[in-house]
């Protein structure tokens, strides 16, 4: 994935540098929407476990039930 240069745009941009930021774009914004369900629907924005592997516990654990949610 890729971002865009930081400063001031350039002035004519290559249709290969324009195919790569869109695809780039497109891979973000669907992994963006898995993490926005992951707080809507499975509560991932509420985990205050003490512990930071506890945390981690949970967090896999969530992502576990929404991967198989999409089985079932």
């Amino acid at each position: 994935m890729s971002r865009p240069p930081l400063g001031t745009p350039p002035a004519n941009v290559s249709k290969e540098q324009k195919r790569q930021a869109n695809e780039s774009e497109r891979i973000r914004y669907s992994i963006e929407g898995k993490f926005g369900q992951g707080k809507r629907i499975f509560s991932l924005n509420r985990i205050m476990a003490k512990l930071s592997h506890t945390s981690e516990t949970a967090i896999v654990i969530t992502f576990l039930g929404m991967n198989l949610s999409t089985w079932f």
